[in-house]
């Protein structure tokens, strides 16, 4: 029978094997093994800033709002995905889903009669949010947009010096930094900045661009995706509560489409009325103009021709296709004349 092992001596092993592995300082001996001992890791920081993003949208978006989408998640290593909601669903509902996936930030994409988007920028569940009317909508599979960056690596944002004077921005520029920045040392991130996040106001519009920088210039290259927020209303709370901000210039999108056909029903309606008072005109009685005394100064009277009565029927004249017996028959017409005044 095989003899039973003592309980130190697997943690002698161990601790032979670990004293046989020579220091930095000790040299190597050329007959025994050599043993390779692995890198540690790039980053040596700890992650402690561990923002997630819930990225996800209602039933009834077009392929153009699902390429959007799914750039951002691959823009954002730290976002997660999840099914799309349906629409009878109260927006409530966000929070626990967010509390189920473990996210505490939330972007949620909300279409409406199939050509409305919205966004919804929220901090979960105590809030502040924030909804936008999304337009211009252009992704990254665009022609346009040339340029490339690293897959997880982490951007820079950029925002308009208008962010830092108004107070309603302040307060969105702050949700856009937790949302949209990459938290250091996130396992899914690389330890690079290769691109741009921009956030412009133009217009009462927020302009949304994504750049890469080349590193032989430092110059900007467009990447896409590429968007504009128009912002409606920011919340207190999660998807809902007491209305901090609504923006005044803000028009929906039905009354803009019903602004529309007003102007061009008044275009149809100018043209009408313009034919009926032509009309009207032309069946109006003529002013009738006095006669001028002057206009027959330069008329000359016509030679009055006199009337001549003619009571013998013209003969009529023979219809001959050859041209030499129509000459013979004028010839003896000339005779004849000749004999009766002879």
């Amino acid at each position: 029978m095989a003899a039973k092992r003592k309980r130190g001596a697997l943690a002698a092993g161990k601790a032979k094997r670990a004293r046989s592995i020579p220091s930095a300082g000790e040299a190597v001996p050329e007959g025994g093994p050599r043993e390779h001992s692995i890198p540690p890791p790039v980053s040596q920081g700890k992650w402690k800033n561990k923002e997630r993003v819930l990225i996800f949208s209602s039933r009834g978006i077009n392929f153009r709002t699902r390429h959007l989408m799914q750039d951002l998640r691959t823009l954002m290593p730290h976002s997660k995905g999840d099914t799309k909601m349906d629409r009878k669903d109260q927006l409530f509902v966000i929070n626990e889903v967010c509390e189920m996936k473990n996210c505490n930030k939330c972007i949620f994409f909300e279409a409406k009669k199939k050509q409305d988007l919205y966004m919804w920028l929220s901090n979960t569940p105590q809030g502040p949010s924030a909804k936008f009317l999304v337009q211009n909508v252009h992704t990254l599979a665009e022609l346009k947009m040339t340029g490339n960056c690293l897959r997880g690596s982490r951007p820079l944002l950029s925002f308009d010096p208008i962010f830092d004077r108004v107070p309603h921005y302040a307060l969105l520029k702050e949700l856009f930094i937790q949302i949209f920045s990459t938290p250091q040392y996130h396992p899914k991130s690389q330890p690079f900045v290769d691109h741009v996040f921009t956030f412009s106001i133009t217009d009462e519009r927020i302009w949304f661009r994504n750049y890469q920088i080349i590193e032989e210039d430092a110059s900007l290259v467009e990447i896409g995706p590429r968007f504009v927020l128009n912002l409606i209303k920011i919340f207190q709370g999660s998807f809902g509560g007491p209305t901090l901000y609504e923006n005044p210039h803000y028009q929906s999108p039905n009354m803009h489409r019903r602004l529309i056909r007003l102007s061009v029903a008044a275009k149809f309606r100018e043209k009408q009325q313009v034919k009926e008072v032509q009309k009207i005109k032309k069946k109006g009685t003529k002013v009738l103009v006095e006669e001028d005394p002057t206009e027959v100064v330069f008329e000359t009277p016509a030679e009055e021709k006199p009337v001549e009565i003619q009571l013998v029927k013209p003969e009529s004249k023979p219809i001959v296709k050859d041209k030499k017996k129509l000459r013979k028959i004028q010839r003896k017409k000339q005779k004849k004349l000749f004999r009766t005044e002879g």
